[in-house]
């Protein structure tokens, strides 16, 4: 069936897209800029820090310059934590999830996070020491939907076919992603509809990770051929 698994982070295992909105508020208003939530879901969302600050300076008639982009992912890191360390929401079902998969071959994390926003929400969640490895945003030159993480990922699991690999993704870009790298995608509707979930498409798509049985992965499993 599949031999490791690779999780994506926000929006999949922890429930962190408010912080992460009160962040990039916090870090914009002294420029005079508000981002509302509507345009953070509709606009900004899957964005990885440095693609979202760009976008949104652009959307804005701002300059976007990579020294200035750089400059405000920098000054959001510590308000993120600051504000995650207060109170991260974590999914249902997240550790259990991790510890299943865990039993049955290698875990890692794939995300356009920064890696000690990883770290913070692995180590919250209690498990750290299942995480085989992390590909960050600090790791790749290219965000989601551009599959270049979880080829990465990929890489660091010598011996396995790509279709022995499942990812977990909640996101249309992530799932793009994951099909690019030619990895089985489950999609858990944390974060955007069902429908458009399938519509992006993931292999399977669930309401949550509760839902990632055995029984269900053994279903998949079967008419994929794995």
């Amino acid at each position: 069936m599949f031999a490791a698994t690779l999780f994506d982070f926000n929006g999949v295992l922890v429930d962190d897209e408010a912080v992460h909105l009160a962040a990039f508020q916090e870090v914009l208003a002294p420029l005079g800029l508000d981002v509302s939530e509507t345009e953070y879901w509709e606009r900004y969302i899957g964005f990885d820090d440095v693609g979202a600050f760009g976008a949104m300076l652009s959307d804005h008639g701002r300059e976007a310059s990579p020294e200035r982009v750089r400059e405000l992912v920098e000054r959001k890191r510590p308000v993120y934590l600051a504000k995650a360390q207060a109170g991260l929401t974590l999914f249902p079902g997240a550790a259990d999830c991790v510890r299943s998969r865990a039993k049955r071959g290698p875990v890692a994390v794939v995300s356009g996070a920064l890696r000690d926003e990883i770290e913070l929400g692995l180590a919250l969640l209690g498990v750290t020491g299942l995480i085989g490895f992390v590909i960050s945003a600090e790791d790749t030159q290219r965000c989601k939907p551009d599959p270049e993480g979880y080829q990465q990922a990929f890489a660091r699991l010598p011996g396995l076919r790509r279709e022995e690999v499942l990812v977990i993704e909640d996101s249309v870009a992530g799932i793009r992603a994951a099909k690019a790298a030619g990895m089985v995608c489950i999609a858990v509707a944390h974060s955007h509809p069902e429908t458009a979930l399938a519509e992006s498409g993931a292999d399977l798509v669930l309401p949550d990770l509760r839902a990632v049985t055995e029984e269900a992965l053994s279903d998949l499993a079967g008419k994929l051929h794995v």
